[in-house]
Formats: C-alpha cells, sequence, structure tokens
C-alpha cells in the first residue's frame, strides 16, 4: 500500500512554500515588530536564528537524495535541536516516509507521532495524522487507527479519513460499515483526491451482490 499518494502533493506544498516563502515572511514579521522593540535586536538575533535553521533545513532535505544514512542521523539531531519550528515537523514527516519505505511501520509511527505533536499548523497535523493511520492499519493496529481518525482535523480533512476508515472496517470484515464511510468520502468530494476510492466502492459492491445470490447451504 503508497500510504503517501493521497496527501505527498500537499507536504510537497508546504515544504516548497517554505523553502520560497520563509525568508520573506520572517523578514516581514520582523520588519513589523520593528516599531515596537527595536529592528536591530531582530535582526541580529530573531532573524538570524530563523534564516540559519531554514538554510540548515534545505541542506538536510537536499542531503537526503544523496546520502540517506547521513540524513537519517542529521534529521534525528536537527528535530532535537528545533523542536518547535514548522521544520521540525515537515523533517518527522520525511524520516517516517523514509521508514514506511522500508517497511519499518514502527519507526513511521514513532516519527508521525512526533510530527503531529511538534506541528505548528493544522494542515501539518492533518496530513501527518492520516499517515499515522495509515502506518497504524500496516501494524494491525485497527483500534488505534480510529482513534487517530477520530481527533479534530481540519474539515478539509473529510473525506481521506473516511475513506481510510472505510479501508479499516473493510479489513475487520464490515462490509456495510465499510461502504458507508465510502460513500461519505465520496460525498466530501473525495474523488478528486483519491480516483481508487470509486473503484473500493465497485469492487465491495460487486463482493455484497455475489455473496447474495450464492444459494445457502442444504
Amino acid at each position: 500500500m503508497d500510504i503517501y499518494q493521497t496527501e505527498e502533493q500537499q507536504v510537497e506544498a508546504i515544504k516548497g512554500y517554505w523553502q520560497e516563502n520563509g525568508n520573506m515572511i520572517i523578514a516581514g514579521i520582523v520588519l513589523g515588530f520593528a516599531g515596537f522593540i527595536g529592528f536591530n535586536y531582530y535582526k541580529d538575533n530573531k532573524l538570524a536564528d530563523e534564516l540559519a535553521i531554514s538554510s540548515s533545513y534545505q541542506t538536510l532535505i537536499e542531503s537526503s537524495v544523496t546520502d540517506q544514512k547521513a540524513f537519517s542521523e542529521n534529521a534525528a539531531k536537527f528535530i532535537k535541536e528545533n523542536p518547535t519550528t514548522s521544520y521540525a515537523s515537515l523533517t518527522a514527516l520525511a524520516l517516517a516516509k523514509e521508514a514506511a519505505g522500508s517497511q519499518n511501520w514502527t519507526v513511521a509511527e514513532t516519527q508521525l507521532k512526533a510530527a503531529i505533536a511538534s506541528s505548528p499548523t493544522d494542515g501539518i497535523k492533518g496530513i501527518a495524522s492520516l499517515r499515522l493511520a495509515r502506518v497504524q492499519i500496516q501494524l494491525e493496529q485497527y483500534e488505534q487507527a480510529f482513534t487517530t481518525l477520530a481527533k479534530p482535523l481540519p474539515e478539509s480533512f473529510t473525506a481521506s479519513v473516511e475513506e481510510i476508515k472505510g479501508d479499516i472496517y473493510l479489513l475487520q470484515g464490515k462490509k456495510e460499515l465499510a461502504r458507508n464511510a465510502y460513500q461519505v468520502a465520496v460525498a466530501s468530494d473525495g474523488l478528486t483526491g483519491s480516483p481508487s476510492l470509486q473503484m473500493k466502492l465497485d469492487d465491495l459492491a460487486t463482493a455484497v451482490n455475489l455473496t447474495s445470490t450464492v444459494p445457502a447451504a442444504k
């Protein structure tokens, strides 16, 4: 199962936005406060720190392409040194993706929980929560996955949440509940982000129909 296909573009958009605009946003905040508490202090301290973190993050992500082992080691250190920044959450997501690629679901679970805990935005928290639920499915932790999905998330995640619930119900053999969840996902515009959702519904309907037409044993 590719546990990242439905929201990978969202993560890339967030990363790209911060890489392209992070410094500008930080500079704007600094300039906004300058009139109240002095530009020089922030220019020499806060802004320098934020720019250094941004630069370190970009270097770290670039290293994931050329040296995966070094990336894993440096990423853990980066998160420890910058636990309250959005970059920490994004780095944890990257580590979780790496672990999932190796089917190391326990490590992926740990990193995703860290991403949720340190997330400064509902968007990143929502993405990490969906991924965590999918990893918990891989670990056959179905009730934990339901608990993860039950936590408040932005309305834009409703379709994905319901689709994952449907997947869990299906694995549990609860076909009617699975179909209901998939239908809610479709009604929430889920087909836009997950074209396979309709196939899941169709396959489920076919399976139910076949079951209903099988003659009862005499």
